[in-house]
């Protein structure tokens, strides 16, 4: 796996996750564990601990939410 430019590493230093591979840490672009999975391209890094997100909707939410009143 090729190294990540000083540019780069910049630019994602929000997202970045230390990861220990073999005896050698290596930086990973990490984000958050409900984005993971979403298909959407506003992914938020895994240092957020609230996701204030306009396309997330949690399967406890209640439908009078969803529907905002329409």
């Amino acid at each position: 796996m090729p190294r990540m430019s000083k540019k780069r590493r910049l630019e994602w230093s929000f997202f970045l996750r230390q990861v220990k591979v073999g005896n050698a840490t290596c930086d990973r672009i990490t984000y958050n564990d409900l984005c993971r999975s979403c298909t959407h391209s506003c992914k938020q890094s895994f240092r957020v601990v609230i996701i204030l997100c306009p396309r997330y909707y949690s399967k406890r939410r209640k439908k009078e939410d969803r529907d905002n009143g329409r």
